[in-house]
C-alpha cells in the first residue's frame, strides 16, 4: 500500500529547481538521505531520460521518476515532491511538471499496490489541491494514511 512506502521525511514541498535534472535530484534527495536509494539510482533516472526521453511524465504535470532496482535501490519507498515553479521535461503532451513522485522499487512486483493507490489519488483534484496548498508534509501523509 502507498502508506507503507511514504513517510513524512520523504515529502518535499515547493522545491526550487533550475531545470528537470535539478528537479529530479532535489526530489530524490530525501530518499538518498533516508538510505532508501543510492546516488547512483538518481544518476540512473537522469541517464534513462537522456536515452529514452521523459517516459515517466505520465499525465499532465506529473512525473513518476524511477530507474532499475540494480541502479541503487536499498529499500522500497515513494518520495513526493512539489515544484515551486513547474519545469519542462520535454514531454509536450504533459509538460510542465509540477509534481514528482520518486519510486524506489526493489523488484518488479513489490510496489504494485502502492502504485495502484497512487494512480487513484492522481485522479482526484482534491489531492492536487492538497499538494498545492499544504504547508507541511504531515498534511499530505495524513491524507494518504486515510486511504
Amino acid at each position: 500500500m502507498l502508506k507503507d512506502m511514504v513517510s513524512e521525511n520523504l515529502i518535499n514541498l515547493k522545491i526550487e529547481a533550475t531545470d528537470w535534472q535539478d528537479a529530479i535530484r532535489k526530489a530524490a534527495k530525501p530518499l538518498v538521505e533516508a538510505n532508501k536509494i543510492k546516488e547512483s539510482y538518481v544518476d540512473g533516472i537522469i541517464r534513462a531520460v537522456h536515452e529514452m526521453g521523459p517516459y515517466f511524465v505520465l499525465t499532465k504535470h506529473v512525473a513518476l521518476a524511477h530507474s532499475r532496482p540494480e541502479d541503487g535501490v536499498i529499500e522500497g519507498a515513494i518520495g513526493i515532491a512539489t515544484l515551486a515553479t513547474p519545469i519542462e521535461f520535454g514531454n509536450q503532451d504533459n509538460d510542465p511538471v509540477k509534481y514528482i513522485f520518486t519510486l524506489s522499487a526493489v523488484d518488479n512486483n513489490a510496489h504494485l499496490s502502492a502504485l495502484s493507490d497512487l494512480a487513484g489519488l492522481l485522479e482526484q483534484q482534491e489531492f492536487y489541491d492538497l499538494l498545492d496548498q499544504s504547508k507541511c508534509p504531515k498534511e499530505i501523509l495524513d491524507y494518504i494514511n486515510q486511504l
